[in-house]
């Protein structure tokens, strides 16, 4: 009885067929075919840092993300979309992310970073956000920000390997999430009137842990 049930096993493994190997569908075979499209806005004053960084940007979003894009000059918009050949339908919002970032002030070779490196994030709040000031005082916050010539903003940059752009009482943030929260809060410090110094001693107790952490 025994031998039986073992020869008929294995004449059904026998006759089962291979398994079906299917290959990862492309972005417009998971939308049905259809087209996806992003719009972003090209603000007054990043209209002539686009012209002149146009290629650096067009080549990565083109040739490497298979994504679509052109400079919509009636609208003064930068229209991005899938193509029959993009990999993956998430390079459509990455590529939108990396031009958002470009209009917000960051540098291409910053900004490029969004399309390479994943769960990185860009963050925006005001001056208003954290305190409210006005006249001399919101004009002296700007300025324990950058520091001089820049330099408490750098420090703030490499200690916490995120990107800092102050476009007057907006402050943009580049980093991974962890990075963003740890860089932000030290800018509210220097916002809320906190010595440079002092601000620079935390920084290095919290960097220590977090390289402690990982």
């Amino acid at each position: 009885m025994n031998a039986m049930e073992v020869e008929t096993s294995n004449s059904a493994s026998a006759s089962l067929p291979s398994r079906p190997k299917f290959g990862a569908l492309r972005a417009h075979e998971m939308s049905d075919g259809q087209v996806q499209f992003r719009k972003v806005s090209v603000p007054p004053h990043r209209y002539t840092p686009l012209k002149k960084a146009w290629l650096e940007i067009y080549n990565p979003i083109y040739e490497q993300m298979k994504i679509d894009v052109r400079m919509n000059l009636k609208d003064r918009k930068v229209e991005l979309k899938t193509r029959a050949d993009t990999p993956d339908v998430s390079n459509l919002q990455k590529c939108a992310d990396f031009v958002h970032a470009f209009m917000l002030g960051f540098d291409v070779t910053d900004a490029i970073a969004l399309l390479r490196v994943d769960e990185l994030y860009v963050e925006s709040f005001e001056i208003k956000d954290v305190k409210t000031l006005k006249g001399d005082h919101k004009s002296r916050a700007i300025g324990r920000l950058s520091g001089k010539g820049g330099k408490t903003k750098f420090a703030i940059e490499n200690s916490t390997r995120t990107r800092i752009v102050i476009a007057d009482s907006k402050i943009h943030i580049l980093g991974s999430c962890t990075n963003i929260k740890v860089a932000r809060s030290s800018l509210c410090s220097l916002i809320l009137g906190s010595p440079a110094g002092k601000v620079y001693s935390k920084l290095r107790a919290v960097t220590a842990r977090l390289a402690e952490r990982f």
